[in-house]
C-alpha cells in the first residue's frame, strides 16, 4: 500500500474531511513487521476469549438467569458489526494506531487524538486490573507470598518481553492462545455431551434450569438489560488486532481473515459457552459467582480438580491480557506521537525490531502506578480511574461507526480496490451500529453504577476532546 510519506497540510478551518491521508508513521520511525500469519490468526481467535468471559461472565448470567444467551447474542451481533468496520478501514488502510488513524482521516485530528488517548488509557488500566488478578491467584497457591511480589514479577515479564522485538510479543500471544482456545474447546465438548446425556455419570438436563426455574427471563427485562451491559465489556479488546496487523507480513489479508472469522469465533466461543452453562448449572447457584462460571460446571460434572483447572486457565488468560494491553497501549502511544499528538520522546524506535520501546516503558510505567494506586487507595482514586474507563469501549464503537461513514465513501471515489473487505449492507447497518451503540449508552444511565461508569467515561471524552480540538486550531493557525 502507498503511503503519503510527508505529513499533508492542516484542514483548513470547518473542514472535517481532510483530503489527504494522514500518515500512521513516518518510515523512520515506523516499527518493524515481525508478526507472522499464524501469529496473527491465533491472537484473532485467542483475543476473544479473556478472563472476562471466565469470570466476569458469572456477574451476568446471575443477574439476567438464562437470558444471558440472548445479552450475549445481542451485543455479539452489535460487535460483529463494529468488527467489520473496522476491518474494512484497517484493511484499506492498515496502521497501528487503527481507529485513532481512520477517525483522523475522516474527522480531524480532534478525533484521532481523543479516540487513542481514550483507548490507551483503557489498556494501562486493564494491566494494572490484570496483574492484581494473576498475583491473586498464585498468591493463593502460595499463600506465605506477597501479592506486589507477582505483580512485578508479571509487570517485569511482559515489559521485558515487549521491549524485545515484536516477534518475541507474537510467540507468547501464540501460545497463550493455543492454550486458551484448547481450554475452551475441551469445555465445549464435555459441555455437549453432558447436555446429551453421553458424558459418564451425568444425565441429559433438557430444558429443567433453562425455562423450569423462574422462566427464561427469571429477573425480567431488567435482569436482561444488566446481563447485556455485563456481555458488552466482555466483548472489550478484539480491536487489538488490528493493530497487531499493522506489524504482520501481509495487513491487508490479516485484517480481512481475522474479521471474517469474528463471527462464528463469537458465535461459538460466546454465545455457545453461555448456552452450555445455563443449561447444565442453575443460574441460581451460588457457585456460578464465588468460583466462576465454568468452574461451577466442571465441579458439577465431577471433573477432578475443577476449580483449579480453571484457577490455571483464568490465569493464563490474564496473563495474556496483561500482554497484549501492554502492546496495544505503547503502539497507540506511538502511532500518536508521530502524528504529533502526543510527547515527543515517546516517538523514537530502537533496536533491530524497531520497537517503540519508551512507548512500551510509558505504558508499562503507568500500569505498575495503578497498581499502586490499588493498594493505597482502592475505593477512592483506584475505584474512580475504574469508573473513568468503564464506557471507553462504546465510545470507541461510536468513532469507528462515524469514521466508518465518512471514510467509506471516500474510498469508493478515489480507491476502490482497497475495499477487500466491506462492512455489510452499507450505510443500513452502519447506522444500526451507532443506534445500538447510542442505546448501551442510555441503558446505562438507568443503573446507579453504571451512570458514575458513564459520566465518569464522558468526562473523560469531553476533556480529550477539547484539547485536541484546541490543538487541531492551533495547528491550523500555524
Amino acid at each position: 500500500m502507498s503511503r503519503t510519506l510527508s505529513s499533508p497540510p492542516p484542514p483548513t478551518a470547518g473542514s472535517a474531511e481532510p483530503t489527504s491521508p494522514l500518515p500512521d508513521t513516518p518510515p523512520n520511525g515506523r516499527p518493524a513487521g515481525g508478526l507472522k500469519q499464524r501469529h496473527l490468526s491465533m491472537i484473532a481467535l485467542g483475543g476473544v476469549i479473556g478472563a472476562g468471559l471466565f469470570v466476569g461472565s458469572g456477574a451476568g448470567i446471575a443477574a439476567a438467569g438464562p437470558s444471558i444467551v440472548l445479552a450475549y447474542a445481542v451485543s455479539g451481533l452489535l460487535v460483529m458489526f463494529v468488527m467489520r468496520m473496522l476491518g474494512e478501514m484497517s484493511a484499506a488502510n492498515p496502521a497501528s494506531g487503527s481507529f485513532s488513524v481512520h477517525a483522523d482521516r475522516a474527522l480531524g485530528s480532534w478525533a484521532g487524538f481523543t479516540a487513542g488517548w481514550m483507548f490507551w488509557i483503557l489498556l494501562v488500566v486493564g494491566v494494572a486490573i490484570e496483574a492484581i488478578g494473576a498475583a491473586h491467584i498464585v498468591q493463593g497457591w502460595l499463600p506465605g507470598t506477597p501479592s506486589w511480589m507477582w505483580v512485578l514479577l508479571f509487570m517485569a515479564l511482559f515489559c521485558g518481553t515487549n521491549l524485545a522485538a515484536v516477534s518475541s510479543f507474537g510467540e507468547f500471544e501464540f501460545w497463550f492462545a493455543a492454550l486458551k482456545i484448547g481450554a475452551i474447546a475441551l469445555f465445549l465438548g464435555l459441555g455437549v455431551l453432558a447436555i446429551l446425556g453421553v458424558l459418564p455419570g451425568t444425565d441429559a438436563p433438557g430444558t429443567a434450569h433453562l425455562l423450569h426455574e423462574g422462566g427464561f427471563l427469571p429477573t425480567g427485562v431488567n435482569g436482561l438489560l444488566t446481563g447485556l451491559l455485563a456481555s458488552v465489556v466482555a466483548y472489550g479488546g478484539l480491536e487489538t488486532v488490528t493493530i497487531a496487523a499493522a506489524e504482520s507480513e501481509d495487513p491487508a489479508r490479516g485484517v480481512a481473515k481475522a474479521v471474517r472469522t469474528t463471527m462464528w469465533r463469537i458465535g461459538i466461543v460466546y454465545v455457545g459457552s453461555m448456552l452450555v452453562i445455563v443449561t447444565l448449572v442453575p443460574w441460581h447457584d451460588k457457585a456460578v459467582t464465588e468460583s466462576g462460571p465454568y468452574a461451577a460446571v466442571l465441579d458439577r460434572l465431577g471433573v477432578p480438580g475443577g476449580g483449579q483447572i480453571m484457577n490455571v486457565v483464568v490465569l493464563i488468560a490474564l496473563l495474556s491480557a496483561m500482554n497484549a494491553n501492554i502492546y496495544g497501549s505503547s503502539r497507540m502511544a506511538h502511532s500518536l506521537v508521530t502524528r504529533g499528538q502526543g510527547p515527543k520522546v515517546l516517538g523514537k524506535v530502537s533496536g533491530a525490531g524497531r520497537v517503540p520501546r519508551r512507548a512500551v516503558l510509558a505504558s508499562c510505567g503507568f500500569g505498575f502506578f495503578a497498581v499502586l494506586l490499588s493498594y493505597w487507595w482502592p475505593t477512592t482514586v483506584f475505584a474512580w480511574l475504574l469508573n473513568m474507563v468503564g464506557a471507553v469501549v462504546l465510545v470507541v464503537w461510536g468513532f469507528i461507526g462515524v469514521s466508518q461513514l465518512r471514510l467509506r465513501r471516500r474510498l469508493e471515489r478515489e480507491a476502490p480496490g482497497k475495499l477487500v473487505v466491506r462492512m455489510w449492507a452499507f450505510p443500513v447497518l452502519t447506522w444500526v451500529t451507532l443506534a445500538g451503540v447510542a442505546g448501551t449508552l442510555v441503558l446505562m444511565t438507568l443503573d446507579a453504577d453504571t451512570r458514575v461508569q458513564l459520566y465518569s467515561t464522558g468526562g473523560l471524552a469531553v476533556a480529550l476532546a477539547v484539547t485536541g480540538y484546541v490543538r487541531q486550531r492551533a495547528a491550523e493557525k500555524r
